[in-house]
């Protein structure tokens, strides 16, 4: 099977573009190379990188010729960017979608679009939300996440293309831009910067290592029903435990975790039941404990990926979103 796995060179996307081709597959990767997309995640592997948006209609049909699936991980990924600039969201994750379903209907091609669990919205405790839950987004992310699934149920009710989504948890390994939790805190640990916690550090997250994530949506690439939903989670944990993991694998100072101002409209859990995918025969391979002890030993072996993220565009970011709350 040839593939377009568009953003291919960010975080998850180029976990799966090489999990692909060491399966013997052919693989192309789409991606824009923003602040997040880095061709350095893709090295070691023969894996030709088109540079371009998904939505502008010549890259895609550019970079998808002969393509057999496209499988669509690009977008605009993180929250507190989204409060700041929700446009860039819409554009990219809403019509973005649009300009490759577009093309998927052209050329009859197999559609995957990788989603999240937060478009299922804050849940109560004891409920884990299924793919027939109404999605109610609380942030423009999520929102703008959910409005490219309702594109993709669309096509598929309208058009009959042979799309599927897949909604996952909260994902973390290597090679994850600096910017999100475990990332984040993992290389302000390492380098003894505060970590700066929102709120109270109980909100609740499932966790899911990079490589299971990618196996889920492997799966439902070849096994998925077209306008399938299958959710692909991993293990609940409260941020704050999380936090104090990484704490005790760095061997950092419990004085560097700072509670800082919450974020606007911070759901406080989110859930999701994934029996529909492991009824295709998904399971999780990486226990949550062992998985963040092998992402915490990359990092710290890897600072020459991501200290020179840590600069330029990264910085100006983050004392933008945590510098007045750090009191800097």
């Amino acid at each position: 099977m040839k593939v377009m796995v568009t953003g291919g060179a960010g975080f998850i996307g180029s976990h799966f573009a090489k999990r692909l081709a060491t399966a013997g597959d052919t693989v192309v990767v789409l991606d824009k190379l923003t602040y997040a997309g880095n061709p350095r995640n893709l090295e070691g592997f023969d894996i030709p990188l088109v540079v371009g948006d998904i939505a502008d209609p010549e890259a895609v049909a550019r970079a998808a010729a002969g393509c057999d699936a496209i499988v669509n991980f690009a977008a605009e990924s993180h929250v507190d960017r989204s409060i700041l600039a929700a446009g860039d969201f819409i554009t990219t994750d809403v019509f973005g979608t649009h300009i490759l379903l577009e093309h998927a209907r052209k050329h009859d091609l197999r559609y995957v679009q990788v989603s999240t669990d937060e478009v299922y919205g804050d849940l109560e405790p004891g409920n884990s939300a299924v793919e027939s839950d109404p999605i109610v987004p609380s942030s423009p992310y999520s929102a703008s996440k959910a409005g490219g699934d309702l594109q993709v149920l669309a096509y598929v009710r309208t058009h009959g293309v042979n799309a599927s989504i897949s909604r996952g948890a909260n994902t973390y390994g290597p090679f994850q831009y600096p910017e999100k939790l475990v990332s984040l805190f993992t290389t302000n640990a390492l380098d003894g910067q505060p970590l700066p916690v929102y709120g109270d550090g109980k909100q609740r997250r499932e966790w899911i290592h990079a490589e299971d994530h990618c196996a889920g949506i492997d799966l439902v690439l070849r096994q998925g029903e077209p306008g399938g939903i299958y959710n692909v989670g991993g293990e609940e944990r409260e941020n704050i435990d999380v936090i104090e993991r990484i704490l005790a694998l760095t061997g950092a100072s419990s004085d560097l975790l700072k509670h800082v101002t919450d974020r606007p409209g911070h759901d406080r859990r989110y859930s999701i039941d994934s029996a529909k995918l492991r009824s295709l025969g998904w399971e999780r391979k990486w226990d949550f404990t062992e998985g963040l002890k092998q992402t915490v030993e990359w990092y710290a072996e890897r600072r020459d990926w991501w200290e020179p993220i840590k600069s330029g565009e990264y910085l100006a970011f983050y004392r933008e979103q945590y510098a007045e709350r750090l009191g800097q």
